[in-house]
């Protein structure tokens, strides 16, 4: 299972949220570049970052952040929020960004989103799947969709969507443990699917649980900033999973 950490921007600065809620936002004191190379420092591959700005504006905002990040790191990166265009998604392609992340877009415009599969491949978007009470929720979690969440993953695997990254809004950023049973459940209906968690994740226990429910990665965020899991933790998780393989 690969170790995701999370960085989310708002004025392009390191926050978390407590369940999706701007209100509950908590600024940190390092830059994302900073803290994007101290993940790769300690052998973290993989980075997912978020413009919570873009997610709540609707049009992709801290361009900054992501061209420093994708400049001056190796980092397989992750990037969304507020994605709505076809030059934004090209855009942060050319950047060098592994992954557009997309949400809404997916939901709300499907035949759009579908027309950039046609486009770009299936393979260089990362699709979120924001629930609670098993119902589609987007733009930044504000809106119910009426969608359920087993038949969106299913609508999208079919178009060949592979990666996607699952958070119970209920569990994000309140570090009392992610949604292991729901996660376990998704990823024996859709085995193929390369399925990250998101949203809990508060102790490394949390960590060894989704990896034993078939999770292919996990998201980090909170828990890193506010020293429940230590970084050094994660780069042993990194190795002792790299010694298995």
């Amino acid at each position: 299972m690969q170790i995701i950490p999370a960085i989310d921007i708002i004025d392009g600065k390191c926050v978390r949220l407590t369940e999706g809620d701007y209100l509950q936002k908590k600024a940190y004191s390092s830059s994302p570049l900073e803290m994007a190379k101290i993940y790769e420092a300690n052998g973290i591959t993989r980075l997912h970052l978020v413009d919570l700005d873009g997610a709540k504006a609707g049009n992709v905002t801290n361009w900054k952040v992501a061209e420093e990040i994708s400049a001056h790191t190796n980092l397989i990166v992750d990037f969304g929020g507020g994605v709505k265009t076809v030059e934004e998604v090209e855009r942060i392609i050319a950047l060098g960004i592994s992954y557009v992340t997309v949400g809404s877009i997916a939901v709300k415009n499907p035949e759009v989103f579908k027309e950039w599969i046609a486009v770009f491949g299936p393979e260089r978007f990362m699709l979120g799947a924001d629930v609670k009470d098993d119902m589609i929720m987007v733009s930044g979690w504000f809106e119910a969709s009426g969608l359920q969440l087993i038949p969106f993953i299913e609508s999208y695997m079919a178009l060949g969507i592979r990666n996607i990254f699952c958070t119970d809004i209920s569990k994000d950023g309140r570090l009392e443990g992610p949604s292991t049973a729901l996660y376990a459940k998704i990823k024996q209906q859709f085995p193929d699917l390369f399925l990250i968690a998101s949203g809990g994740v508060a102790v490394m226990d949390d960590l060894y649980d989704l990896a034993t429910a078939g999770c292919d990665g996990a998201i980090i965020g909170k828990a890193i900033y506010e020293n429940r899991i230590s970084i050094e933790s994660l780069k042993a998780f990194n190795e002792k999973n790299a010694n298995k393989c």
